[in-house]
């Protein structure tokens, strides 16, 4: 079920609903169109489950304003969906980039969030810095891949900066780069370059700031990360949730970036039981 709903400067945002229960909103990476999520491999099933189309993506209309497409500006969006959804407080998932703005908002509006989950995080909100050594090391655990040769070349003239070739390093971020993999892959690719490059525009981030608002953040957060993922590798996320009084950090066996992919079950047994906890 496709819904819309108003921003504070009248651009209309777009979210879906799936599954009943308790509601948990969900905020997309990218920014893309938050449709590469599916149902979150059958969280639906446990859960009420809203995923909000980040604006001039998906559904969600283009702003007057390009300027408010900075993460730190999108938090005003989210609070406007809680509004609009009469919810006191929200449950709040956040994958990818879109962990940086789950996080932001909870350093805004602590008092709103009763439950955190993170998954596959990205950690440019909190100043945890990712090297390529540490990528580096993550891509040589799936040397056995018959893909691996062509991926690591790539991935290694991208860390020493004589590369570009994206595409190329794909498989890294997959458990299985299966024609699934590869499917999801190319739908998933955000198709509003703007967006993407003003998410993390000057002022988008106060790292300082945000690390003091969740050493004070009182309620549970999950931090889960891919076994492979090299865009959030486990040492990274395992630092990211050190940053909470009490996180529960999850790594998931064999899993990539997307580990509702990789292993559904074990992702919705994760999920859903951190999810159905009492807040």
């Amino acid at each position: 079920m496709s819904l819309t709903f108003s921003a504070s400067d009248g651009t209309r945002l777009a979210y879906r609903i799936q599954g009943e229960g308790r509601p948990v909103v969900c905020l997309p990476g990218g920014p893309a169109d938050s449709r590469y999520l599916g149902d979150l491999g059958g969280l639906s099933a446990h859960h009420q489950v809203i995923f909000l189309d980040l604006r001039g993506t998906g559904r969600s209309a283009i702003p007057e304003d390009t300027s408010t497409y900075r993460c730190d500006r999108l938090v005003g969006d989210v609070e406007a969906l809680r509004v609009h959804l009469g919810l006191a407080r929200i449950d709040l998932l956040g994958h990818s980039a879109g962990a940086n703005l789950a996080t932001q908002y909870v350093a805004r509006y602590p008092k709103h969030v009763s439950k955190l989950a993170l998954i596959a995080p990205s950690t440019r909100a909190v100043g945890i810095a990712i090297t390529g050594e540490t990528r580096r090391q993550l891509a040589q655990l799936r040397e056995s891949e018959t893909w691996f040769p062509s991926a690591f070349a790539a991935l290694e003239a991208i860390t020493e900066g004589s590369g570009g070739d994206w595409e190329a390093i794909a498989p890294f971020f997959y458990g299985r780069w299966d024609t699934a993999a590869q499917q999801h892959h190319v739908a998933g690719r955000p198709d509003n370059q703007e967006a993407v490059a003003l998410f993390a525009a000057e002022g988008a981030f106060a790292p300082e700031a945000t690390r003091a608002a969740l050493a004070a953040y009182e309620g549970p957060a999950l931090l889960l990360a891919g076994e492979f993922d090299l865009n959030s590798p486990p040492q990274s996320v395992a630092e990211f949730a050190g940053l909470f009084p009490g996180a529960t950090l999850s790594v998931q066996p064999g899993a990539g970036h997307y580990p509702w992919l990789d292993d559904a079950d074990r992702f919705v047994a994760t999920t859903a039981a951190f999810l159905g906890e009492a807040a």
